[in-house]
């Protein structure tokens, strides 16, 4: 059996800020082991990364260092995790957001040649085309 994970179980995990909802989602994020994984959805990695950056006001090193933890986290299983490894690195590395890494790193994992986007600092991401 696989529980998926809601961004606000795993925000109430990381941030600790709520006596009883992060001490029943603590509860169930360490109960689960590699034989009964939790699953965490791209969507929930977007959500968590925004939640982060503006409600909690936290750095991008914070953040690189939440996502890192997702991903090596046995207990836990990261949708297209390949694809949110290069997006972690891409972002760690550039003045781009998360988001638009990954949604280059998932289209590249899908078989997309490119992504077409407006967003002149997404263009900046291997795998990005801006359109003009």
């Amino acid at each position: 059996m696989m529980v998926g994970l809601d961004t606000n179980i795993l925000v109430r995990y990381i941030a600790q800020d709520d006596k009883k909802q992060s001490t029943q989602a603590t509860e169930l994020i360490e109960a689960f082991t590699t034989e009964n994984p939790g699953f965490v959805s791209l969507i929930s990695v977007v959500e968590l990364v925004w939640v982060l950056e503006r409600c909690y006001e936290s750095s991008k090193g914070e953040i690189i260092n939440v996502i890192d933890t997702l991903l090596k986290t046995k207990a836990l299983v990261v949708e297209n995790s390949n694809a949110v490894h290069l997006a972690l690195r891409v972002f760690s590395a550039a003045n781009v957001d998360f988001s638009d890494c990954l949604i280059a790193h998932s289209n590249h994992y899908a078989g997309c040649d490119y992504t077409a986007t407006f967003d002149r600092r997404a263009s900046k991401i291997d795998g990005m085309l801006l359109i003009s």
